[in-house]
């Protein structure tokens, strides 16, 4: 895995909305619309959404966004450009990701991700992201997801 220093993680602008719903089509069966992602940035103040910008092409090469309730967050999407998979961009944009929210106040995270989805599972339970169920038929073509949790430090103190 080779990493870059001339990736920046950064918030999500509006003028990321277009970049962000081609990588949606390109990374997942069923996209987001443009519409949802607008909402998401523009209009959702519970949301967080995180983008890796490859400064010496000027261009978005992945994002991640979830959305606040209460002090956990509820991870809705990552995802990478595939042509730059397997140089750490999204193992970093889960990770600035987790941390930019427990900055306002977040202490577990949790999110679904297909059972079939083994490289993601793996970059989850590198952050320390554990299987605690399953989502049978969860997604549009009937494929089950698996449920994950992380439990920060303050949040495992207090269970």
């Amino acid at each position: 895995m080779k990493t870059y220093d001339n990736i920046v993680f950064r918030e999500a602008l509006s003028a990321d909305i277009d970049t962000i719903a081609e990588l949606e089509k390109v990374c997942f069966k069923d996209p987001w619309s443009r519409a949802a992602i607008r909402d998401e940035i523009d209009k959702n103040p519970m949301s967080l959404y995180m983008v890796a910008e490859d400064t010496d092409i000027k261009q978005v090469i992945g994002y991640a966004g979830l959305w606040q309730i209460f002090d956990e967050g509820n991870i809705t999407n990552i995802a990478v450009d595939p042509k730059r998979r397997r140089e750490g961009i999204g193992d970093r944009l889960v990770g600035e990701l987790v941390r930019n929210s427990m900055e306002r106040g977040m202490i577990s995270f949790t999110l679904e991700v297909r059972v079939s989805n083994s490289p993601a599972i793996s970059l989850y339970e590198r952050h320390g992201f554990e299987i605690a169920g399953i989502r049978p038929g969860y997604y549009v073509d009937g494929e089950d997801a698996y449920i994950m949790w992380l439990y920060t430090e303050e949040r495992k103190d207090n269970k």
